[in-house]
């Protein structure tokens, strides 16, 4: 009996903080209104809140008839989490509060030596962003981690070639210790789906696709609402699909066949094969938005690769829109030229668009998943089915960051 009062008070005490964190400032009248709860038990839920320093009263209600009544807000900085991703040429690390509100971001080019390296480098970026918040660590609950690989039941990461080292150890468990807070290490393009989806193009999809372009090649999936991760964690790596250079030699074991012909390292190295310059990759658009014949054969044979990916993938899980994100995904005259060969190589239009939140999808998906976790451990005590919904996420001004 004292167990079932206990589970009752906390998913009481969770809807009234979904309330507040929804819909406030809001009155404990509309609180209880909204979640079906007594006034009586609202306002003892809402004391404990405000004495946990969890709420605040923020004023009184205007524009009624009668008595007005006192309003709650959540106190954004009364918590926060460390949202990480973990690139193969950058890292950017941000801070964010309960109320979804980003406070700062840092970023460096990532550690080469990879393994340990990477666990400081990442301590040092996390601490660095709280720096520029004002923010001290203790402060700091929870982080979630991308990582452009898949996370192993162990704690290591696997066929991640870009991050060398993280293999070969508990990945997840360095991390924990070293930023001193529960940690989730998450494929980055699982992330960036649930980013999209939560802030981005995919908003009110149930079935999205977010496919990531560059050094590597991955997709994140959503089916009917869930995230997909397969039984090994694995589903939507792209890159290795068995198509494209020939998936029977050692590198494509390594690296996958799809991603050696489609990704950014195999734009250079056609490029180089047919013009004899090795150029970087926005030399290579650039030139061919100037009419070079050589770089526009090659972003034409790339859109092709690419197409044939989306409609393999289309043809499997029947996606509501394919989101293209990643340093090549997000070119316009890329984009343009993937839509034009996709509609010659797939009977159904394919809805086909570019990330909305760039660079920092990832970013934002990991906010998803640690604000989540963080508002399910403190205001429902971890219990299993109960929902928890997300304010509407606010992001700082991104324009022009590096």
């Amino acid at each position: 009996m004292i167990g079932s009062k206990h589970i009752s008070r906390q998913l009481s005490r969770s809807a009234v903080m979904q309330a507040v964190i929804n819909e406030g400032p809001i009155s404990r009248a509309s609180v209880a209104k909204q979640v079906g709860l007594s006034k009586q038990v609202v306002s003892e839920i809402m004391q404990s809140l405000c004495d946990e320093g969890w709420v605040r009263e923020t004023g009184r209600t205007k524009g009624h008839v009668g008595r007005t009544a006192i309003t709650y807000e959540i106190i954004p900085d009364a918590a926060f989490i460390y949202s990480v991703d973990l690139g193969g040429t950058k890292m950017r690390a941000a801070v964010v509060d309960l109320n979804c509100q980003v406070v700062a971001e840092a970023v460096e080019p990532t550690d080469a030596a990879g393994g340990q390296h990477i666990v400081e480098q990442i301590g040092r970026v996390c601490r660095a962003a709280a720096r520029l918040a004002n923010v001290a660590p203790e402060r700091i609950h929870f982080a979630v981690v991308g990582v452009p690989g898949v996370p192993d039941p162990d704690g290591s990461v696997r066929m991640a070639p870009n991050i060398p080292g993280i293999d070969a150890f508990n990945f997840c468990e360095g991390i924990r210790t070293e930023l001193g807070c529960d940690t989730v290490v998450e494929n980055d393009v699982n992330l960036a789906a649930l980013g999209e989806q939560w802030a981005g193009c995919g908003a009110d999809c149930d079935n999205l696709a977010f496919v990531a372009l560059g050094t590597g090649i991955g997709a994140g999936l959503i089916l009917n609402g869930q995230l997909m991760k397969g039984a090994t964690g694995a589903a939507g790596e792209l890159g290795f699909m068995a198509f494209g250079a020939d998936p029977f030699e050692a590198e494509s074991l390594r690296v996958g066949a799809f991603e050696r012909q489609a990704g950014s390292v195999a734009i250079r190295t056609q490029y180089l094969n047919l013009s004899g310059k090795d150029l970087d990759l926005p030399d290579i658009f650039e030139r061919a938005a100037d009419g070079d014949t050589d770089a526009k054969t090659v972003l034409e044979n790339t859109a092709r690769t690419i197409a044939r990916g989306i409609a393999t993938l289309a043809a499997l899980v029947d996606p509501d829109v394919v989101v293209l994100g990643g340093s090549i995904g997000h070119r316009a005259e890329l984009l343009a030229e993937i839509k034009s060969a996709l509609r010659k190589c797939f009977p159904h239009p394919v809805r086909v668009e570019p990330s909305q939140l760039g660079k920092h999808a990832a970013l934002v998906g990991g906010a998803a998943i640690g604000l989540s976790r963080l508002h399910h451990t403190l205001f429902a005590d971890g219990l299993a089915g109960v929902e928890v919904s997300l304010p509407e996420f606010r992001a700082p001004d991104w324009e022009g960051a590096a």
